[in-house]
């Protein structure tokens, strides 16, 4: 069984009297383990997309599971356990609280689904040596670098161990230097097996996945494996 499958899927958008289809009869399936870019222009329907598969978002019409688990019977309980557990969230915008440290950032996610001090300050740092930032546990976001925002962004992605790594344009905010950085470490991570998914408009940071997913016009125009030695990725 894929880790994610969608069947069909629309998003439409009442404009006044006009309709407007984001997404049209998305089907597609995701197995565990891949890395896949989702890739296309402003507008293509690649944002409601992330939107759908990260469970922020609903269809209009259609199906998506997500580990065998039927989305559209989820009530709202269950759906903030899944994008608290199952799914580790990655913004273009770190996100981050400017007055806490790194490590109380990464302990977010587990303050909320209720993870006992101990063990979530144990979690944390666990993720925050993942990406390589064991040295910036009590450094404030304002006295790290863009680069090293996004990993603590990424170590509170990974806390909770989830299925999915969902990363959106996690370079965008970046420079061309610290971006190839963050890309090497999603490559780090997919190699440790993690399941991830980048929703960009960049084809360098495309080539880090191993299939990408162009959206056009809210349908999918392609779908393509990406060769070993076309891949920035490859070491």
């Amino acid at each position: 069984m894929p880790l994610i499958e969608t069947d069909n899927l629309w998003k439409t958008y009442a404009m006044g009297s006009e309709r407007i289809h984001a997404l049209r009869s998305v089907s597609m399936a995701i197995e565990k383990g891949e890395y896949v870019a989702i890739m296309g222009p402003s507008g293509s329907g690649k944002s409601t997309l992330m939107n759908l598969i990260g469970c922020l978002d609903t269809p209009t019409k259609g199906e998506y599971w997500l580990n065998d688990k039927r989305v559209r019977e989820m009530n709202d309980n269950e759906l903030a356990n899944i994008r608290n557990r199952e799914i580790g969230f990655v913004f273009q915008v770190f996100n981050l609280l400017p007055r806490a440290s790194a490590l109380h950032n990464v302990e977010l996610p587990l303050i909320y689904n209720g993870t006992p001090k101990g063990e979530r300050e144990k979690m944390a740092r666990m993720a925050l040596e993942r990406v390589e930032l064991g040295d910036r546990m009590s450094h404030k976001p304002s006295e790290l670098s863009g680069g090293q925002r996004q990993r603590v962004a990424v170590a509170r992605a990974l806390v909770n161990s989830p299925s999915l790594i969902l990363a959106d344009e996690p370079t965008g905010n970046l420079d061309s230097k610290t971006s190839e950085e963050i890309m090497k470490l999603f490559d780090h991570l997919h190699r440790e097996g993690n399941t991830i998914i980048t929703v960009t408009h960049e084809a360098t940071v495309a080539r880090h996945a191993k299939r990408v997913l162009s959206i056009l016009d809210g349908r999918i125009a392609s779908d393509e494996a990406i060769p070993e030695e076309q891949r920035n990725g490859v070491h």
